[in-house]
């Protein structure tokens, strides 16, 4: 696995981002290299838990299949800038969540892929409203998070039409929700 080094100003940026941000390695199996406090909060995992280790361990059993439909090939083909769908995850404690999950392919100018970009959002609870604030933070983080990687000449690729709030969105976490529930139970 190749260790490209985390630039300051990135674990500056994640420390003080207020929504919960994950950073990966590209290649391999793509590793956690970096969580912040927001990420922490949300999953009950210390980061220390967490690095090393693949997003995928907090899937746990769950099933996934139409989230994993979108995640592998966005992580396999180049072209795929970023990706935006809900996955059932389960917190440390084992309680399920619907988790908004955004990645996007963080590049060196040489268009070599160095990172995974990731935020998470549980909204298999949420009232539209708190979906919206957060889909305003996020746009907001990747607009001020460009300038900061262009400093250490890192590129974020994707579009902020994939942040667009739907309500679509949580009526499908409901429903994924219930099902993990569901299945759980039996």
């Amino acid at each position: 696995m190749t260790s490209d080094p985390i630039p300051t100003l990135l674990r500056d940026y994640f420390e003080r981002s207020s929504i919960a941000l994950a950073l990966a390695h590209a290649d391999d199996d793509h590793p956690l290299v970096l969580v912040n406090a927001g990420f922490q909060r949300l999953t009950g995992y210390p980061s220390e838990e967490v690095i090393g280790r693949n997003c995928r361990m907090m899937q746990r059993g769950a099933e996934n299949r139409a989230a994993r439909d979108k995640i592998h090939p966005f992580l396999r083909q180049d072209q795929a800038a970023n990706l935006r769908t809900p996955i059932v995850n389960f917190r440390k404690n084992g309680t399920p969540f619907v988790n908004l999950l955004y990645m996007s392919k963080l590049r060196s100018p040489d268009r070599r892929i160095r990172f995974i970009f990731a935020s998470q959002f549980d909204i298999s609870r949420s009232q539209p409203d708190l979906l919206a604030d957060y889909d305003a933070e996020l746009g907001s983080t990747l607009t001020r998070l460009s300038p900061v990687l262009a400093e250490s000449g890192i590129i974020i690729e994707g579009s902020l039409l994939t942040i667009a709030n739907t309500a679509a969105l949580i009526a499908q976490a409901k429903l994924t929700l219930a099902e993990a529930s569901q299945g759980q139970g039996e």
